[in-house]
Parts: C-alpha cells; structure tokens; sequence
C-alpha cells in the first residue's frame, strides 16, 4: 500500500516530491467539477535528462497503480465516483522530449481512464 501524506505546493516548503517513489504527494478534489486531483511534485532541473524522465516515468505508473487497484479510495474516500486526473507540477519548463514522452504518457494514462496534465509553476 502507497503512504498517502499532502504536500504544501511551494517551492521550498515541498515536503514529499518526485523522489518519493511510493508516496503520493499530493491529493485534493476541486469543489467546482468534483475532479480528484493527485499531483506530482517536481522540483528537479533537466540537467540529467534522462534520470529524470526515469523517476517521472515511475512515478506515473505508481500513480496510475494506485488508482487502478482502488488504493484510492481507502485512503481518499471522498474519490468515490469522482474522475481522476494526474497534474505534475514543475518548478522547471520541459525539454522537448519530456513533453514527447508526456504526450505518449497521456494517451497511455487516457486509456486507463484517467487525465494526465502538467504546469509549470512560477517561483
């Protein structure tokens, strides 16, 4: 079972992140639309490309298994019936190959039944 604890998004005071492999690091639901929100945590620079897709990649498919396994709603009840999405929140603007790799991703995370989004925060 995934550890579920909420991180406050600001950088800087960011308490789990893309690192926390098996931890969710943020969920909420949006009172509007009722959407779940679980959100990704990534403070990293792009520096080392290719480690970091690694850790997104994994982090996306924890994510993904939580959901699917319905993991979610023992530790979220307030999910049941609601749709999902899965938002990363980057302290870093994106490569051209992460986003390559987050388009293929949506589409593999859009079949599952669930959305896939990214933002891109300011300081």
């Amino acid at each position: 079972m995934l550890e579920i604890e909420v991180a406050i998004i600001q950088w800087g005071v960011v308490r789990m992140s893309i690192k926390d492999k098996d931890k969710i690091d943020s969920i909420g639901m949006n009172k509007e639309t009722g959407i779940v929100t679980l959100a990704i945590t990534d403070h990293l620079d792009w520096s080392n490309e290719y480690e970091h897709l690694i850790l997104l990649q994994d982090k996306i498919n924890i994510y993904v298994s939580f959901l699917e396994s319905g993991e979610v709603y023992e530790s979220y009840p307030q999910a049941e019936g609601k749709n999902f999405e899965i938002k990363i929140f980057s302290k870093f603007d994106l490569p051209g190959n992460a986003v390559e790799y987050l388009n293929v991703a949506y589409s593999t995370v859009k079949e599952a039944g669930f959305d896939l989004s990214y933002e891109v925060s300011e300081e």
